[in-house]
């Protein structure tokens, strides 16, 4: 609580699963929580919960895919509250389990504009601000598919692998600005964009797929916020350009 008590926290992607768990993990240890997402509704689900337990929260509607929209976002945040401390880049897209040659060119502008030119626009602006206040912490949501492949989603997995390029990058760069840039690499988690897409593989190929994490399940959102706050802290303050893989062991076979 005195770590984080009176810091900003930005999640993307917010209103559900991983970035839900996360802004609520952020409001537990004291920090000012902003959502940022395209979906109204269940952003301002999280903002409410939030407040609910006494936290503090706003909502900022973005599509983090458009410039403008994205430096907006960080001006209002800095406008409420001068500064920006933490971010956790967790928007994303699915893509459709089909075969490869099917895919259109649609389904690559919307999967690469959302989970990589969206993170890449977003550490762009972030990391302005940040250079302005002295410092502060990034972390980017890619996945285990950022390190292998996986039959059927190969824009996805593009989209992640250029996400774990991005964080070493620019971690390099603002290594000496005092500036963390880490990302974290999950594998199958309980939300409901997972949930999409196995619901299209049946019953039969969602347990195959659950099966492949040595562990014998899925994880938990809140697995993976608790390693966001972890990295997020002075606790973590000699990690940098890393990827942490969280997946009850999925690439470890």
């Amino acid at each position: 609580m005195d770590e984080f008590g009176n810091k900003v926290a930005l999640i993307t992607g917010g209103n559900s699963g991983i970035g839900r768990a996360t802004a609520l993990a952020f409001a537990q240890q004291g920090a000012k929580v902003v959502i940022a997402s395209r979906r109204i509704q269940e952003s301002e689900e999280t903002v409410s919960l939030i407040q609910d337990k006494g936290g503090t929260a706003t909502f900022i509607q973005t599509d983090i895919t458009q410039a403008v929209q994205v430096k907006n976002l960080i001006a209002q945040i800095v406008n409420n509250y001068g500064r920006i401390d933490y971010t956790f880049n967790n928007a994303g897209v699915e893509e459709p389990v089909t075969s490869s040659v099917e895919k259109t060119e649609e389904i690559w502008n919307s999967v690469i504009d959302t989970n990589l030119k969206g993170v890449w626009l977003s550490m762009k602006y972030q990391i302005t601000q940040m250079l302005k206040q002295g410092g502060g912490v990034i972390i980017n949501n890619s996945s285990i598919l950022g390190l292998v492949g996986f039959p059927h989603v190969p824009i996805y997995a593009a989209s992640k692998h250029g996400v774990i390029g991005l964080t070493k990058s620019l971690a390099l760069e603002h290594a000496k600005d005092n500036i963390r840039i880490n990302c974290l690499c999950p594998g199958g988690i309980e939300t409901d964009l997972l949930a999409r897409n196995l619901d299209s593989l049946g019953e039969e190929g969602k347990s195959k797929f659950i099966s492949l994490h040595p562990m014998g399940r899925l994880g938990k959102p809140e697995e993976i916020a608790n390693s966001v706050i972890w990295l997020c802290s002075q606790s973590a303050s000699f990690v940098t350009g890393q990827s942490f893989v969280i997946d009850g062991g999925f690439t470890a076979q």
